[in-house]
């Protein structure tokens, strides 16, 4: 088969991420069983979810790893004008869920297994797909775990999000938490006698919002990021029961970006002061009035020196060898910190296209991925 006709088949398992993605990854294991090579899957959620990861070659020595995500974002109230789960090319794209983020690379890296299965190669290819990408981060961790135990690893990672084919050598770090704001109910006919959660909750958003500012000011700046600086970020509030009820309760949950010159540790840190503080005001009147925190999910960011090996390695397969840093989170800065190899993204398709209804990829976007797996595929061939 060739990428897209495999492209058609990915796109048709609807693996959004509260979903199994279990039939997928079967199908990715029997296509390559059926060229002869053998996948490794690590299970999850008794079986519901996997990770899978297969070599192609010698075994005695490192390789380079391929590695993409095979979970999908919702397509739950998009106006989509066809069938999301379903293919369908027309005016030089191939549309539907997943084509870009991250199926069509996806499918790119398995026709090229399918072709290296016919070869002999000097330098083993493997290839890692994972589940629960688009939450975090979360499924692939599972799969570090095995590789981190072996006394060989890959010796070097490409991660194929969407770069339009460019070089990622970067991206931020994040820190996702969640802020409980806990107060004292009433009858909101006597609301001052009582503490609303709801305004300790906004007291504490605009304590974020005026470190934001300060960072924003202040703080370390990368100038290869569209947005230079480390970024805080609101995303959910949740409060109240009835309007004639002060609300005891209300989550807030934010986000921290970072940089790699920022610590999210001391900004998490600094938002639990401003909490604390902000509780130690009304201490005297509501005893009770606290603000907790849980930490939700966090990956570190990836930063591959420009002047690395594996730099030069890709830019020597890629029709373009730009470099720069995007915005969205991998799945890489984890492979990095965890197995000490370097690791790049580069990927076929624009994140401008991901993630939205009537989601597409360029079919020369595909077409330079494949042109980039052949001269992949020619320079670890012995």
């Amino acid at each position: 088969m060739d990428t897209l006709t495999i492209l058609d088949r990915l796109v048709g398992f609807a693996t959004v991420s509260r979903d199994p993605n279990r039939p997928l990854i079967d199908f990715i294991s029997d296509f390559l069983a059926g060229h002869g090579i053998e996948s490794e899957i690590v299970e999850a959620e008794g079986g519901r979810k996997a990770n899978l990861f297969a070599t192609i070659g010698p075994r005695d020595r490192p390789g380079v790893m391929l590695s993409g995500h095979t979970d999908v974002v919702p397509v739950d109230g998009q106006d989509w004008s066809h069938d999301p789960f379903r293919l369908r090319v027309a005016d030089g794209r191939a549309y539907g869920r997943g084509t870009t983020d991250m199926k069509g690379f996806v499918a790119s890296a398995l026709a090229l297994a399918a072709h290296a299965s016919t070869r002999d190669l000097e330098t083993p290819l493997h290839l890692a797909f994972s589940h629960d990408e688009e939450i975090g981060c979360v499924g692939v961790r599972s799969l570090i775990d095995r590789l981190a135990g072996r006394p060989l690893r890959p010796k070097l990672a490409i991660i194929g999000e969407p770069t339009a084919m460019a070089i990622a050598t970067g991206h931020k770090g994040k820190l996702a938490a969640r802020a409980t704001c806990c107060g004292v109910t009433g009858h909101s006919a006597l609301a001052p006698n009582a503490l609303n959660a709801i305004h300790l909750a906004c007291d504490f958003v605009g304590a974020l919002r005026g470190l934001q500012s300060e960072i924003e000011r202040d703080g370390p700046r990368d100038a290869d990021y569209d947005i230079p600086y480390t970024t805080l970020h609101a995303g959910r509030i949740a409060g109240g029961t009835a309007l004639n009820i002060v609300p005891e309760r209300c989550t807030i949950d934010f986000e921290i970006r970072n940089v790699a010159e920022d610590d999210p540790e001391a900004i998490l840190a600094r938002l639990m002061d401003e909490a604390a503080a902000l509780v130690a005001a009304r201490r005297e009147r509501f005893p009770d009035a606290r603000i907790g925190f849980e930490r939700l999910n966090d990956y570190p960011g990836l930063a591959t020196p420009v002047a690395s090996e594996a730099v030069t390695f890709l830019r020597g397969i890629l029709d373009d060898s730009a470099l720069r840093k995007v915005a969205f989170g991998t799945e890489g800065g984890l492979f990095s910190q965890r197995l000490g190899i370097p690791v790049l993204v580069c990927g076929p398709g624009s994140m401008e296209q991901g993630h939205k209804a009537d989601e597409f990829i360029a079919l020369d976007q595909l077409a330079a991925c494949d042109r980039m797996m052949e001269r992949l595929l020619d320079r670890i061939a012995a």
